[in-house]
């Protein structure tokens, strides 16, 4: 008799005791790290023969209360085209907890709900392909936001929101991501990276300066860069910034915006849409990244 297929949107609990593997709990600390991630994005961290296999794996402790499928997903319209979105349940919560695993989170986001899930997702996919593509190269290693924040001055750690940073003409800066790259080889370099996700939900430019824009937030980032408030404040010796927006239309007008403003080498920008992240994107690794009025260029150490 064939078993019941158990239903994709409601965990469904079949009362069978599921005994752990170490895989698991891998899961489980790729799900801390990064809040939300695919069925694509965890069989890259774990590994594994067969995707087959691990979604199953996933269901199985889904539907036992180890993991949880964010149910806003549901609400979107090619939700039934996507691989499924897992987060860390009160099982996998509790597993860590006995572990006593520090924390490694890799983003800022919070435990609570997040009314702009596909940003934060957006945030959790651009930084998780970045990593796993850091990984493939024996020369590179993904410095995650704890270890910058455990190096930075005393007034920072100390701060109830050490990721926000104060902009030169007032106000406050808060990245998507941070994260740094240190690149091997006879004498090791560093470079810091802030990130941002552009999905298209702000405007590239408003009249009002008082008005959120992206060249308004990429501007306050040209201040804090031109007066290196990110060596102050983290405690990193230099700082690029990676936007990812939605379309190559976006793309073209913020180039055009800063070309106007004067630019800014520190500035860098690529495309990537909701349909490429599913799976792991390496390129925003290894392929260059476009600047205004000057030449693109790569993160992964290849034009160093």
């Amino acid at each position: 008799m064939a078993t019941k297929r158990r239903p994709r949107t409601q965990a469904t609990r079949s009362g069978k005791r599921i005994e752990l593997t170490d895989r698991d709990l891998e899961i489980f600390r790729a799900l801390r790290r990064y809040r939300y991630l695919s069925s694509t994005y965890l069989h890259a961290f774990v590994g594994g023969a067969s995707a087959t296999r691990l979604k199953e794996r996933l269901g199985n402790l889904f539907h036992e209360g180890y993991l949880d499928r964010p149910a806003v997903q549901w609400e979107q319209a090619n939700c039934r085209y996507r691989p499924a979105v897992y987060e860390c349940g009160a099982g996998a919560r509790r597993v860590l907890a006995e572990a006593e695993d520090a924390d490694d989170a890799r983003t800022f986001l919070g435990a609570g709900s997040h009314k702009q899930f596909l940003h934060s997702l957006m945030i959790c996919e651009m930084l998780a392909s970045i990593e796993l593509a850091a990984r493939a190269r024996p020369s590179l290693r993904f410095i995650a936001w704890p270890e910058i924040l455990q190096r930075a001055p005393a007034d920072t750690r100390t701060n109830a929101i050490p990721f926000r940073i104060p902009v030169p003409s007032g106000g406050f800066l808060v990245p998507d991501g941070l994260f740094g790259l240190e690149y091997g080889g006879p004498q090791k370099s560093y470079r810091f990276f802030a990130l941002e996700a552009d999905r298209g939900t702000m405007p590239v430019s408003r009249t009002g300066r008082s008005q959120t824009s992206l060249l308004g937030k990429l501007e306050g980032y040209r201040s804090i860069i031109a007066q290196q408030r990110y060596k102050a404040h983290w405690g990193v010796p230099n700082l690029l910034v990676l936007t990812v927006t939605s379309n190559a239309g976006r793309l073209a007008r913020a180039l055009q915006g800063l070309e106007g403003a004067g630019g800014s080498p520190a500035l860098l920008f690529r495309t990537a849409t909701g349909l490429q992240l599913k799976t792991p994107v390496p390129s925003l690794l290894e392929a260059p990244w476009e600047r205004a009025a000057l030449p693109p260029i790569r993160i992964d150490g290849a034009d160093q």
